[in-house]
């Protein structure tokens, strides 16, 4: 991800809708490192990144293990700390 690139957040809410999850999965499945974290906006907001997101769905509909998912989740999350370095 490179400093220009636009970056485009989404609220849990429309990340819900767009996974078709319960609160509580969504939950579950970032602790399992199956979904990337969220970013703080605020004191008490919160969003997704919608490439990361957009990321895991391909990786799903690809049909990639688990363990394929977990693994490009922590790259996600390592590509975050990446670009925040080069800022």
């Amino acid at each position: 991800m490179h400093s220009n690139t636009q970056l485009t957040i989404n609220r849990k809410p429309e990340v819900l809708k767009r996974l078709g999850l319960a609160k509580s999965t969504l939950h579950d499945r970032i602790n399992q490192n199956l979904l990337p974290p969220p970013i703080s906006l605020g004191a008490r907001a919160v969003g997704f990144l919608q490439h990361e997101i957009d990321a895991v769905l391909a990786a799903m509909a690809a049909g990639k293990s688990n363990s394929e998912i977990r693994s490009l989740v922590l790259k996600l999350v390592a590509q975050r700390k990446l670009a925040a370095q080069g800022d």
